[in-house]
């Protein structure tokens, strides 16, 4: 089985990721963690991808692309895999089916702007020992107060509503457009965000296994 997971920025697509990792026993190929092995590894692509992150440059697509084919050949990947953060645009989509590899489903986790908003700005965490909340799902005791150690709660900069919609902003306009390009090749699969996570993780399954 090999997959494609999309998504917006806080739809719950990492979580989803796990779920299909844990069931169908395929890796999860985060374009950000090869990235880091490359680099780490020093293979001809992370030496490439190094010396644009050094320069404070954007590694290209090419370079990126050469990086998760390496990795697709590894043997873990020889049953199955899901791609989660690629590709993240039509060049990068069409660069993988111009490498031959043949995707099974794409699968489309959907939640309105304003739900992942409101779930993302509504985190907070303890400034001291790192404990989470969430304003409307998991609230402290004492508003503003960690219940563990009494210490005070934040909201990150990544959580702010600003930050959120900005990066909204930006799936729509770069990403979104896959799912016009994967429905024109019969591969997509829309699966809608349920409040619960074992509701929307069902719907998945139901989604693979159909």
């Amino acid at each position: 089985m090999k997959l494609i997971l999309l998504g917006a920025p806080g739809a719950g697509k990492g979580t989803q990721a796990e779920k299909i990792v844990e069931k169908y026993g395929i890796p999860a190929v985060s374009t950000g963690n090869i990235i880091r092995a490359a680099l780490k590894d020093g293979t001809e692509m992370g030496l490439k991808a190094k010396s644009y992150m050094e320069a404070g440059q954007l590694v290209p697509d090419e370079v990126v692309i050469g990086i998760i084919k390496d990795r697709l050949k590894e043997k873990d990947c020889e049953n199955g895999f899901i791609l989660d953060g690629f590709p993240r645009t039509i060049p990068q989509a069409q660069a993988l089916e111009d490498m031959g590899i043949a995707i099974d489903k794409v699968l489309d986790i959907e939640v309105p702007d304003e739900k992942i908003t409101a779930r993302m700005s509504g985190r907070r965490v303890c400034a001291k020992c790192a404990n989470s909340y969430h304003m409307l799902y998991k609230k402290p005791q004492v508003e503003g107060v960690c219940d563990a150690c009494g210490g005070e709660l934040v909201q990150r900069k990544d959580d702010a509503p600003e930050t959120v919609q900005a990066r909204l902003a930006e799936y729509h306009e770069m990403t979104e457009p896959l799912k016009d390009f994967y429905s024109n090749l019969g591969k997509l699969v829309i699966v809608e965000g349920q409040e619960e996570v074992a509701d929307t993780t069902a719907l998945v399954f139901k989604a693979l296994e159909d």
